[in-house]
């Protein structure tokens, strides 16, 4: 019944204000730095093979499986987005993650170029 309510709710969630990011034993909660795509990849394949679309609310990041959806919350503004695992990366020890550019316009990080946030996701 948890899985069945959880992915209806990631199926359904793009964009929430203020919203709440609790810790349940089934699911790891973590502050970290992240960035996004530069334009200059739209169109080319990720990691997983699928093609990335900056239209898309996607990311990379270097160990969660593919099709993993992660909860991201842009600490400073309380803006959150769901987005999906599909690529690999990023290569810069200073980020955890990278966003697609509608992802980071979404959280109001796209021309700051990082942020610190919050992101959840199921174990």
């Amino acid at each position: 019944m948890k899985i069945f309510l959880f992915s209806w709710f990631v199926a359904f969630a793009v964009q929430a204000q203020e919203p709440t990011l609790t810790k349940t034993p089934d699911s790891v909660v973590k502050t970290i730095i992240t960035t996004y795509y530069a334009k200059k990849f739209e169109g080319r394949k990720t990691s997983s093979g699928e093609r990335y679309r900056a239209s898309k609310f996607t990311a990379a990041h270097r160990t969660l499986p593919f099709g993993t959806m992660v909860r991201v919350k842009n600490i400073r503004t309380g803006k959150a987005v769901t987005v999906r695992i599909n690529d690999r990366g990023p290569f810069s020890k200073k980020f955890s993650l990278d966003l697609s550019q509608s992802a980071a316009k979404a959280l109001g990080i796209y021309r700051l170029g990082y942020a610190k946030v919050e992101v959840a996701y199921a174990r």
